[in-house]
């Protein structure tokens, strides 16, 4: 969930705006809508979680016994976490054109402490099987975490130049795959502070308190940081040509940097094999570990990410993007209300059929998710519409930005 959004006043440039005016509404346009683009691929993940809960699957997804339609309906939804990571980075030095650099450190380090306060009280409580007790017998620690403890870390990170951003955040996201022999138990030192950083398990906080690690945040640190040191590629006064340019070659690099590594099978995630089927071998070559993210996952999920900006600014005209730039415009807004709409409805089907998978409710057909989601889309982007508005327009009450 990107946290800090680009400043554009309006979605849309107005026709009387100078030249330069209306190339900077449109390189913002782009970001907002990619995010609300993924934001939607968030919700299919979020509704196949809610009424699936009896067919949870693997990471990374077991491409041996998962349905086909399954899979490829979970894989959507990995391009959410990498793209919202990567803008909130980029929307962060874009909000330095108008601040100093100690100005967004302190609102980087405020807001990544505000959302980590989040994870823990508001957003633990919204998935369908939590109850409202506070404290929860176990909080998980999960993508508003990691962004928060991402942001954070780009808080410190930003006083590096430019070169030494690049240098940091690549060494982080390509190398880090060659820590995953470190596995330490409990009663390890360090095993904490390592399970934060690199390693998916649980922590004992005593007192029959509980924390899963559910999204270690080291590769994240990597992601924003590059989000950031890209950051410059945006500016005023950027050449909206050589930036589209460099949005695709990276991207096509990324991707084919992606197939060669992968099809080697010697780094970068768990290795991939020759299945009873294409459709199955073609599952393991793409299924990849997100918790936390591999080199291989991050190539394909942030490439394709950097195409799809380079499309949006490309095609700043079409009557879609405005819609989705309003979705990702209020994004904690439109997170936190799509999480506590689908608990409510998750506990009123609970309350009407009983827990008919099990010990909980559940769906026998993945058709009936995708109907829920686009079911959903309409009565979740009207109010976020509104509240994106409400946002655009009173930049004096200053807490809203932190929504």
């Amino acid at each position: 969930m990107t946290t800090i959004t680009a400043e554009s006043q309006s979605f849309a440039p107005a026709v009387a705006e100078p030249a330069n005016t209306a190339v900077a509404r449109t390189r913002l346009l782009a970001i907002d809508a990619l995010r609300g683009l993924v934001m939607l691929f968030m919700l299919v993940d979020h509704v196949r979680e809610t009424f699936f809960l009896h067919l949870q699957v693997t990471d990374p997804v077991d491409a041996n016994t998962t349905d086909p339609g399954l899979f490829f309906t979970r894989l959507l939804s990995t391009f959410c976490a990498p793209t919202f990571v990567a803008l909130t980075g980029l929307s962060a030095w874009l909000y330095g054109q108008s601040h100093t650099k100690k100005e967004v450190s302190e609102f980087l380090l405020k807001r990544g402490l505000f959302l980590i306060f989040l994870e823990l009280t508001v957003i633990c409580l919204a998935w369908p099987t939590q109850t409202f007790e506070f404290p929860p017998a176990r909080f998980w620690l999960q993508v508003i975490w990691a962004i928060g403890i991402s942001m954070v870390a780009l808080s410190a990170l930003i006083y590096l130049p430019r070169k030494g951003q690049f240098a940091v955040g690549l060494a982080i996201v390509c190398l880090h795959n060659l820590l995953d022999g470190i596995v330490l138990t409990p009663q390890d030192s360090g095993y904490a502070i390592w399970a934060v950083l690199h390693q998916r398990t649980v922590i004992d906080l005593g007192m029959g308190l509980t924390a899963k690690t559910t999204y270690p945040v080291l590769p994240w640190i990597g992601v924003i940081l590059l989000g950031y040191a890209c950051g410059p590629w945006f500016g005023k006064g950027s050449d909206p040509a050589l930036r589209l340019k460099r949005l695709v070659r990276l991207g096509v690099g990324m991707i084919l940097a992606f197939v060669a590594i992968r099809y080697a099978n010697v780094y970068g995630d768990k290795p991939w094999f020759v299945a009873d089927s294409q459709i199955r071998t073609l599952m393991s070559f793409l299924a990849l570990t997100k918790y936390p993210p591999s080199l291989l996952f991050l190539l394909p999920t942030v490439g394709t990410g950097v195409l799809l900006l380079a499309l949006f600014e490309k095609y700043q005209d079409s009557a879609v993007l405005p819609h989705l730039a309003y979705l990702g415009g209020a994004p904690m807004f439109f997170y936190i209300l799509h999480l506590y709409t689908l608990k409510a409805i998750y506990h009123i089907a609970l309350a009407l059929y009983g827990p008919v998978k099990g010990t909980v409710f559940g769906v026998d057909n993945l058709s009936t998710v995708w109907i829920w989601v686009f079911a959903l889309i309409v009565p979740l982007y009207l109010p976020t519409r509104w509240f994106a508005g409400v946002k655009q327009r009173r930049k004096d009450i200053w807490w809203l930005k932190y929504l």
